[in-house]
């Protein structure tokens, strides 16, 4: 018969006061011969059961230049305890399992020491804020942040959620949570620091995001909450603009014209919207860009919502088609295709769509609505990447032929001119030139021209 696996038992200390210990942590601490403290720091660590003989790891605060590294070198003395004693207690402040990092990685690497993992439940710093400040966090929709890793969970923000964000121990972990919030919150947006809940020195110190690292009152027991934002006041977030598109087109009190709006309509827009998109980026002004990609983004916004309103679809059907078809056609990302430079992306890429459109020409992709030259380039590069070589030989004479013709004054039409254009993209294409962006080019000099001839007068 095996001998039992070593064990750690991993005892949650509660939020700071001796007497929100639960029964079951001190009968365990109680019974135990020596207990590990992740730290001492912690005001219940005073009210501890008298007997066992209690360790820390203090020391290793000091020593370690980053919080990662000292809970890396925490686990590994846990584990090598474990394996020398058969059977330890370690003890951690709040609940063991509620933004505690070294017992996330205990619970990954014990099973491969085989050391078994057994915790016991403590209050938690998230049960004494919502007594504090009279939170329900299911019904609210509380959302729980750890200030150590912010960064990374700075996408996670959702303002319009009541949010506490964890773990403000210092002046500069405050510092660093206010430059997230400030990427999401407008700067005087409520917070309170939430200091020491579940002691008897529990105290609530309202400020804005603005001021927040201006106070002086962090500490290891320090926790944020943020209020939530209004939806349509969430003005730096996705879902917060797409609430204002909503509230437009509110059938009792949005506004009119918005409500006339239908497709077909906002059809126009869209296109004028992308070609003013288009003229920021080739004027090379990020602001005006920010402005028109954002008019773009309403145009498109606007012809979901109307679609939603129909019963046609939602924006989050135009979010999982893209998505979904990002991911189908990059197999060298999200598959185990390999590829050797972007050419073999192309050729993958258009592959796979010839593969999902089965018998549909191959042309039919290219918008006729597009301008004629670039359109040109369009179905002359796809008809290429689909085997359909024009014949590319006599390009330079047909332009010669035709230029000449109209030296001599000979008929030109409209398909001859059109010819003309359609080889002068063949030839444009040749050199690796786009076509499009070389006219517009030349109209960009033209404007310039003529504009400064009419202030010569």
């Amino acid at each position: 018969m095996s001998a039992p696996a070593s064990r750690i038992t991993v005892v949650g200390l509660g939020p700071g006061d001796p007497s929100l210990l639960t029964i079951e942590a001190r009968d365990a601490i109680a019974d135990a011969s020596d207990v590990w403290l992740r730290t001492s720091r912690h005001p219940t660590v005073a009210g501890l059961p008298p007997g066992p003989r209690y360790h820390s790891f203090d020391e290793i605060y000091e020593r370690e230049p980053s919080f990662t590294a000292v809970y890396e070198t925490i686990v590994e003395k846990v584990l090598a305890l474990a394996a020398e004693r058969g059977s330890i207690l370690y003890a951690v402040p709040g609940h063991p399992l509620f933004g505690e990092a070294t017992v996330r990685s205990l619970l990954l690497r014990a099973p491969d020491a085989g050391i078994e993992m057994r915790s016991i439940a403590g209050v938690s710093f998230v049960d004494t804020i919502a007594s504090t400040l009279g939170l329900d966090p299911l019904d609210d929709g509380l959302l729980v942040l750890d200030a150590l890793s912010l960064g990374d969970h700075r996408r996670l923000l959702v303002p319009e959620r009541p949010t506490v964000i964890a773990q403000v121990y210092d002046r500069r972990a405050a510092s660093q949570a206010k430059l997230a919030l400030l990427e999401s919150y407008p700067p005087d947006h409520e917070v309170r620091i939430v200091a020491a809940t579940g002691t008897a020195e529990s105290r609530v110190v309202t400020t804005t995001i603005a001021r927040l690292d201006h106070e002086d009152a962090f500490d290891h027991l320090v926790s944020l909450y943020i209020p939530p934002v209004a939806l349509v006041d969430d003005l730096r977030t996705f879902e917060g603009v797409r609430a204002v598109v909503a509230r437009l087109r509110a059938p009792e009190d949005g506004c009119p014209w918005d409500l006339e709006q239908t497709h077909d309509t906002l059809k126009r827009f869209l296109v004028e919207e992308a070609y003013e998109a288009l003229d920021a980026l080739e004027e090379g002004d990020p602001h005006r860009l920010v402005e028109e990609l954002g008019d773009l983004l309403m145009q498109i916004l606007l012809h979901a919502q109307v679609a939603e309103d129909d019963d046609e679809f939602t924006v989050e059907d135009v979010f999982a088609a893209i998505a979904s078809k990002l991911i189908r056609r990059h197999p060298h990302v999200f598959g185990d295709v390999t590829v050797d430079g972007a050419s073999d992306v192309i050729r993958n890429w258009d592959a796979l769509k010839k593969e999902e459109r089965g018998d549909t020409p191959v042309l039919d992709a290219v918008p006729k609505s597009m301008p004629a030259l670039a359109q040109a380039q369009s179905l002359q590069g796809r008809a290429t990447r689909a085997g359909i070589e024009r014949d590319g030989d006599n390009i330079s004479a047909r332009i010669r032929s035709a230029l000449d013709g109209l030296a001599q004054n000979s008929t030109i039409d409209a398909p001859r001119i059109g010819a003309l254009l359609f080889d002068i993209v063949t030839l444009a294409r040749a050199n690796d030139i786009d076509a499009e962006e070389a006219l517009r080019a030349v109209l960009r000099d033209f404007r310039d021209e003529v504009a400064a001839r009419e202030r010569a007068g």
